[in-house]
Protein backbone atom coordinates (compact mmCIF):
# COMPACT_ATOMS: atom_id res chain seq x y z
CA UNK A 1 0.00 0.00 0.00
CA UNK A 2 1.56 2.99 -1.28
CA UNK A 3 0.16 6.64 0.79
CA UNK A 4 -2.28 7.61 -1.84
CA UNK A 5 -4.17 4.00 -1.47
CA UNK A 6 -3.93 5.04 2.35
CA UNK A 7 -5.49 7.73 2.22
CA UNK A 8 -8.52 5.69 0.08
CA UNK A 9 -8.28 2.90 2.42
CA UNK A 10 -8.75 5.45 5.31
CA UNK A 11 -11.70 7.42 3.79
CA UNK A 12 -13.59 4.07 3.52
CA UNK A 13 -12.71 2.78 6.93
CA UNK A 14 -14.36 5.90 7.87
CA UNK A 15 -11.46 7.73 9.48
CA UNK A 16 -11.71 11.38 9.67
CA UNK A 17 -9.14 13.38 7.72
CA UNK A 18 -8.60 15.27 10.58
CA UNK A 19 -6.77 12.64 12.43
CA UNK A 20 -3.80 12.45 9.96
CA UNK A 21 -1.75 14.34 7.68
CA UNK A 22 -0.30 12.46 4.82
CA UNK A 23 1.76 13.95 2.22
CA UNK A 24 -0.68 14.42 -1.19
CA UNK A 25 -3.95 13.51 0.73
CA UNK A 26 -6.55 16.14 0.54
CA UNK A 27 -7.92 16.95 4.23
CA UNK A 28 -9.43 19.84 5.57
CA UNK A 29 -8.60 21.63 8.82
CA UNK A 30 -6.11 19.68 11.02
CA UNK A 31 -6.66 19.86 14.86
CA UNK A 32 -3.58 20.75 16.56
CA UNK A 33 -2.84 16.85 17.13
CA UNK A 34 -2.72 14.15 14.45
CA UNK A 35 -0.83 11.55 13.03
CA UNK A 36 1.67 12.02 10.70
CA UNK A 37 3.58 9.82 7.82
CA UNK A 38 6.77 11.91 6.16
CA UNK A 39 9.21 10.66 4.13
CA UNK A 40 12.70 11.22 5.23
CA UNK A 41 16.21 10.31 4.00
CA UNK A 42 16.44 6.66 4.10
CA UNK A 43 12.50 5.98 4.58
CA UNK A 44 9.55 6.80 6.19
CA UNK A 45 8.19 8.20 9.41
CA UNK A 46 5.14 8.12 10.93
CA UNK A 47 4.33 9.77 14.48
CA UNK A 48 2.10 12.27 16.63
CA UNK A 49 1.81 16.05 16.43
CA UNK A 50 0.74 17.18 19.20
CA UNK A 51 0.67 20.96 21.31
CA UNK A 52 2.94 21.62 17.95
CA UNK A 53 5.39 19.09 18.04
CA UNK A 54 6.32 16.61 16.07
CA UNK A 55 7.22 13.56 17.73
CA UNK A 56 8.48 10.08 15.33
CA UNK A 57 6.72 6.92 16.91
CA UNK A 58 8.01 4.60 14.33
CA UNK A 59 10.38 4.50 11.15
CA UNK A 60 10.48 2.58 8.10
CA UNK A 61 12.52 1.54 5.12
CA UNK A 62 9.58 0.80 3.26
CA UNK A 63 6.28 2.95 2.71
CA UNK A 64 4.33 0.13 2.31
CA UNK A 65 4.99 -1.04 5.78
CA UNK A 66 4.59 2.19 6.91
CA UNK A 67 1.48 2.83 5.66
CA UNK A 68 0.19 -0.33 6.91
CA UNK A 69 1.28 0.43 10.53
CA UNK A 70 -0.10 3.84 10.28
CA UNK A 71 -3.57 2.34 9.26
CA UNK A 72 -3.34 -0.17 11.74
CA UNK A 73 -2.93 2.42 14.30
CA UNK A 74 -6.09 4.37 12.76
CA UNK A 75 -8.42 1.74 12.28
CA UNK A 76 -8.11 -0.37 16.15
CA UNK A 77 -11.23 0.60 17.98
CA UNK A 78 -9.64 -1.66 20.72
CA UNK A 79 -11.85 -3.76 23.04
CA UNK A 80 -15.36 -2.90 23.52
CA UNK A 81 -15.56 -1.14 27.07
CA UNK A 82 -16.73 -3.14 30.00
CA UNK A 83 -20.00 -2.09 31.97
CA UNK A 84 -18.69 0.37 34.87
CA UNK A 85 -18.56 -1.96 38.17
CA UNK A 86 -20.74 -0.89 41.20
CA UNK A 87 -19.28 2.18 42.66
CA UNK A 88 -17.60 3.38 39.09
CA UNK A 89 -20.81 4.84 38.47
CA UNK A 90 -20.79 6.77 41.31
CA UNK A 91 -17.03 7.88 40.99
CA UNK A 92 -17.45 8.68 37.81
CA UNK A 93 -19.74 11.42 38.31
CA UNK A 94 -18.16 12.75 41.55
CA UNK A 95 -14.20 12.63 41.14
CA UNK A 96 -14.19 13.39 36.90
CA UNK A 97 -10.92 15.51 37.45
CA UNK A 98 -9.45 12.62 39.57
CA UNK A 99 -9.74 10.24 36.77
CA UNK A 100 -8.72 12.71 34.18
CA UNK A 101 -4.94 13.03 35.87
CA UNK A 102 -5.09 9.26 35.95
CA UNK A 103 -6.03 9.11 32.36
CA UNK A 104 -3.59 11.37 31.47
CA UNK A 105 -0.74 9.35 33.84
CA UNK A 106 -1.71 6.21 31.93
CA UNK A 107 -1.44 7.98 28.55
CA UNK A 108 1.74 9.04 29.11
CA UNK A 109 3.31 5.67 30.52
CA UNK A 110 1.87 4.21 27.13
CA UNK A 111 3.50 6.76 25.61
CA UNK A 112 6.70 6.35 27.11
CA UNK A 113 6.60 2.46 26.68
CA UNK A 114 5.83 2.96 23.09
CA UNK A 115 8.92 5.51 22.42
CA UNK A 116 11.37 2.74 24.55
CA UNK A 117 9.81 -0.04 22.03
CA UNK A 118 10.56 2.00 18.81
CA UNK A 119 14.28 2.68 20.36
CA UNK A 120 14.85 -0.81 20.78
CA UNK A 121 15.04 -0.49 24.43
CA UNK A 122 13.73 -2.84 27.52
CA UNK A 123 10.74 -2.02 29.11
CA UNK A 124 10.68 -0.04 32.51
CA UNK A 125 10.29 -2.63 35.16
CA UNK A 126 13.50 -4.66 33.19
CA UNK A 127 16.27 -2.17 33.66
Amino acid sequence: MDRYQLCEALKAAGVPAAYYEIPGCPGGHRPTDRYYLEQREGGWAVGVHERGRREVLETFVDESLACGWLYDRLTDEGPPPSPPAPGELDELLHDSEGIQRRAREDLERALAEARRKARGEPPAGDR
